[in-house]
């Protein structure tokens, strides 16, 4: 069984920034700054939902055209953060060297466009971690269609996978595909982990092996 993480709010804190990068949108457009709380309850369906969410936000309703011509605009701005900005989770690295020294296969499914997912995992030294990556741009879809983990879980060669995330997006995502749901409680849910179905949660990574043995049959 393959092991598939989502990105932003499991493995990684990107809230502050990608709350940065949407208040200079925000000050280039001469409208006012947002909450970080705010911001980061508009994260998880990637780059165009988040700047559409923020510009509603702030009152404003682009038609198509205009709101692309923003989300590239937002996405520069975080592009132009360095690429280690990020901070990861404690306990995230280690786990995944545990992980891997296990032979487990890992693959990493997120909405986060593949270029700047590939940046942040080779400034962390992650990369090598995971045998397939699949970015919100990489296929047609995004999650919580489950085309994406599913395909993470193709390239690595197995027909079977686990899903471990930390929002509503990633557990819609693993049940439309049949697979178990791992929830990590300290992410961007919109909701009470309560709320959100899962098979296993847990809120430290140091934990994480024990909520995988829950659904690794």
């Amino acid at each position: 069984m393959a092991v598939i993480f989502d990105l932003d709010g499991t493995l990684i804190d990107s809230a502050p920034e990608l709350h940065k990068a949407a208040n200079a949108l925000l000050a280039e457009e001469g409208l006012a700054p947002q909450s970080r709380e705010q911001v980061t309850s508009f994260v998880g369906e990637g780059a165009r939902v988040l700047t559409q969410r923020v510009m509603q936000a702030a009152g404003q309703s682009p038609d198509d055209a205009a709101l692309d011509a923003l989300t590239q605009r937002l996405v520069a701005h975080y592009a132009a953060l360095p690429a280690g900005a990020s901070a990861l989770y404690p306990g995230v690295a280690a786990e995944l060297a545990r992980l891997a020294g296990l032979g487990h296969l890992m693959g990493l499914c997120t909405n986060k466009p593949l270029a700047p997912t590939q940046a942040i995992l080779s400034a962390h030294g992650l990369g090598h971690r995971f045998g397939a990556v699949v970015g919100g741009d990489s296929l047609g879809v995004r999650k919580p269609d489950p085309a994406p983990l599913l395909e993470a879980a193709a390239r690595l060669g197995s027909d079977r996978a686990v899903m471990v995330g930390d929002s509503e997006i990633d557990a819609e995502t693993a049940e439309r595909a049949g697979a178990p749901f791992i929830l990590f409680t300290r992410g961007y849910r919109k909701g009470p982990a309560a709320a959100i179905p899962h098979d296993a949660a847990f809120d430290d990574w140091a934990r994480f092996g024990d909520a995988l043995r829950r659904v690794y049959i």
